[in-house]
């Protein structure tokens, strides 16, 4: 697993607030050189640390995005080759180990039922995965 420093730390602070700043804008905040900040981002994406870029839309910008949570039961000991596969998945948002009957807990979210079909078929087939629920979000409250 990669070991973050402090500049790893940094880096990723200022990507979570401004996902898009280029590597120049990057650099001069963090004080290194540019060759320095895109050596920091491919090794940070290349060991797995950072999952990606994406963008952040306020819920009600997507009124017709379709939210559910799944807990998914893992087999044995394959719970690190099972993140992985979903890790590669943009439909789960996040991913969360847990305790109790399940192992792992996938929020999932997604634009249409048809995705959502796609979606749970995908993870059900990784192998490892034993057993699964999924429950829709309906509404916050």
């Amino acid at each position: 697993m990669y070991k973050f420093d402090s500049l790893d730390q940094e880096l990723i602070t200022i990507l979570k607030k401004d996902g898009r700043a280029p590597l120049s804008k990057l650099a001069d905040i963090l004080q290194v050189s540019r060759g320095t900040v895109q050596n920091r981002l491919d090794r940070l994406l290349n060991s797995g640390a950072l999952l990606g870029f994406t963008v952040r839309v306020r819920e009600e910008s997507e009124p017709n995005l379709i939210k559910a949570i799944m807990s998914i039961e893992v087999m044995g000991k394959s719970t690190t080759q099972v993140i992985q596969k979903l890790r590669g998945m943009p439909e789960l948002v996040k991913l969360h180990t847990t305790n109790g009957k399940w192992d792992l807990v996938a929020e999932i979210q997604v634009t249409s039922l048809q995705e959502f079909d796609v979606t749970l078929r995908k993870v059900r087939s990784i192998d490892g995965i034993l057993n699964s629920e999924t429950s829709l979000l309906l509404s916050s409250v």
